[in-house]
C-alpha cells in the first residue's frame, strides 16, 4: 500500500507542477481511497491542480492559504493569508465565485487583487461557515465540506496522510474544480507552522 500511495503522491506533484487535463484528474480522483471525516481535520494549506477550469488560479492570486476543519461543525473554508503573515478565515458568501466563471483571468488582473487586498478586512469572519459530511459522490461515499450559505460541496480523496485531492461541485459549474490540501502539522510546542 505504501508504494501505491507514494505512486500517487508523485503523480499529483508531477501534475501539480505541470498541469493536466480535467477528464485525467477526475480519472486519478475517481482511482483514489474516500476520505473520512477523521482524515480532514486539522489545517491545510492549499494549492492549485489546473486543468484549464476558469477558477485555475484565482484563489492563489486573491492570497488563499488554505482551509481548517476543527471538528465536523465547525469548519473554516477559506483561510487567507494577510501581508503581515497572518492567517485568517474569510466568509466565503462574500467572494466573488460566480464572477470568476463569468469573467476568466479576472483575478490576474492587478486591479481585481489590490481591491481584494483592501476589503479582505470586510470578508473577514470568526464563525465556521462549512460543515463536513460523508456524502456518496461519482458512487463512492467520502468526506464533504458543505457551505452553510452558497451552493458549494468540496470532496475529498486521501493521497497520503497529510494529502487530499479536493474537487469543488457548484451548483450550475459544467465541470469540477480541483485543488490539493496538505495538512499544516503543529511543531513540537503546539503551534501551527
Amino acid at each position: 500500500m505504501d508504494g501505491e500511495r507514494s505512486s500517487a503522491t508523485q503523480w499529483l506533484l508531477e501534475r501539480e507542477r505541470r498541469g493536466v487535463a480535467s477528464a485525467e484528474a477526475l480519472d486519478f480522483f475517481d482511482a483514489q481511497p474516500p476520505a473520512r471525516i477523521a482524515d480532514c481535520l486539522g489545517r491545510w494549506r492549499g494549492g492549485g491542480l489546473h486543468t484549464g477550469h476558469p477558477m485555475d488560479g484565482l484563489l492563489e492570486a486573491l492570497g488563499w492559504y488554505g482551509k481548517e476543519m476543527l471538528d465536523a461543525e465547525r469548519v473554516h473554508p477559506l483561510l487567507f493569508q494577510g501581508r503581515d503573515g497572518a492567517v485568517f478565515p474569510l466568509n466565503p458568501a462574500l467572494m466573488p465565485v460566480s464572477l470568476a466563471q463569468l469573467a476568466p483571468g479576472l483575478a490576474q488582473g492587478r486591479g481585481i487583487q489590490a481591491a481584494f487586498a483592501v476589503s479582505r478586512r470586510l470578508l473577514r469572519t470568526s464563525r465556521p461557515k462549512a460543515r463536513l459530511r460523508m456524502m456518496e459522490h461519482r458512487g463512492v461515499v467520502t468526506a464533504a465540506m458543505i457551505y452553510d450559505d452558497l451552493p458549494i460541496c468540496d470532496l475529498f480523496r486521501r493521497i497520503d496522510r497529510n494529502t487530499l485531492l479536493g474537487v469543488m461541485d457548484l451548483r450550475g459549474m459544467e465541470r469540477p474544480f480541483f485543488f490539493t490540501l496538505r495538512r499544516e502539522e503543529p511543531d513540537s510546542s503546539g503551534q501551527r507552522e
